[in-house]
């Protein structure tokens, strides 16, 4: 039902509690507005509304947030572009295959098999460190590569206990997302800085931050496209395999164009995800590809937060999001009806 089915009285009492909905929403981005626009003396003095009004407009902020005087905003702002699409994108493609793939195959995985990786990889990190004398890098890599080769081992032959379907497997990406994220980010930290002392610098670089930014969204892309994929007409693809079509043909040529909506939607909501991410820039980035949440986070001084400083940048971070999202609304809309978001 919308407001337009409303008759009467109804109907009006409707427009007006969305029109004070629309104001309580939008009042803390005019309020952005206005503040970045305002003096240091404007922001200390109390409380203004309206411009021209209540105080004169001032280009304080703007000025030293576009000539660098408040951080290399250029280089943030294209920084934060490039990892954000390119993450988003490379998520999104990632995720639509491993979706498309637990909806239509079976997938079985012997919980034996997980407790052997588990235990192989811990213990084998574990031997190589303190036994081997090896580094940590090298112990992480060789005891990884054991363990997944054991337990991709042991689940070709039959072992006892549980066996795992793909509900099992959507739940553990999805859990990933339970971690606190504090922990992943510092466990990455580490990670790259054993990895740099092999020669492969990853901390304050595209790969690291991007490939941290991949990891921290397939959760999430694959939810998403999973309960997508699971709406499209599987008549299909039927049709297609009768025809002797092979299954990457399929999801290339018939499934992706069919879910355009859907990767649409998923991938608007990854790039809103990556975009306002500040810990794992916070942690993984110092100079060269710090984004921009950084930047708004450093608008301070000794003296406190600089409000109007804060303001311009934020809008900054806020503008390109809101202008994408604009442009493929209906398309969003479309995909998150459909089946994008259950």
């Amino acid at each position: 039902m919308s407001i337009r089915d409303l008759k009467g009285p109804s109907r009006w009492w409707a427009l007006a509690g969305c029109l004070i909905w629309l104001a309580f929403t939008l009042f803390p981005l005019y309020w952005a507005v206005i503040t970045s626009f305002k003096s240091p003396l404007g922001v200390v003095g109390g409380p203004t509304y309206i411009p021209f009004v209540d105080f004169e407009p001032s280009l304080t902020a703007w000025s030293e947030l576009l000539s660098g005087a408040r951080g290399q905003f250029y280089a943030t702002f294209i920084a934060s572009t490039i990892i954000g699409i390119s993450a988003s994108l490379l998520a999104t493609f990632i995720g639509a295959m491993a979706a498309y793939a637990l909806v239509r195959f079976t997938f079985e995985v012997k919980l034996l098999s997980a407790v052997i990786f588990v235990f192989v990889a811990f213990g084998g990190f574990l031997l190589g460190r303190h036994v081997l004398g090896l580094g940590q890098a090298i112990s992480l890599i060789y005891a990884f590569v054991a363990a997944l080769a054991l337990a991709i081992g042991s689940s070709r032959i039959r072992l006892p206990g549980p066996v795992l379907g793909n509900d099992d497997i959507v739940f553990w990406f999805v859990s990933q997302r339970m971690f606190p994220p504090i922990v992943t980010a510092f466990a990455l930290y580490l990670m790259y800085t054993e990895m740099g002392k092999m020669g492969f610098k990853l901390v304050d670089t595209y790969t690291g931050l991007t490939f941290a930014y991949v990891a921290f969204s397939l959760p999430i892309v694959i939810w998403l496209m999973r309960d997508f994929f699971a709406a499209l007409p599987v008549e299909v693809e039927e049709a297609a395999m009768v025809d002797n079509v092979p299954t990457w043909r399929i999801f290339f040529g018939i499934v992706l164009p069919m879910s355009k909506p859907g990767l649409i939607a998923t991938f608007m909501i990854t790039l809103a995800f990556v975009w306002n991410e500040f810990l794992f820039a916070l942690f993984l980035t110092n100079s060269k590809w710090q984004t921009l949440p950084i930047l708004v986070a450093g608008q301070n001084s000794q003296r406190g937060d600089e409000w109007w400083a804060i303001s311009a940048a934020a809008l900054v971070a806020i503008i390109p999001m809101v202008v994408m999202a604009g442009i493929l609304s209906r398309l969003m809309r479309s995909g998150l009806l459909l089946g994008a978001i259950k």
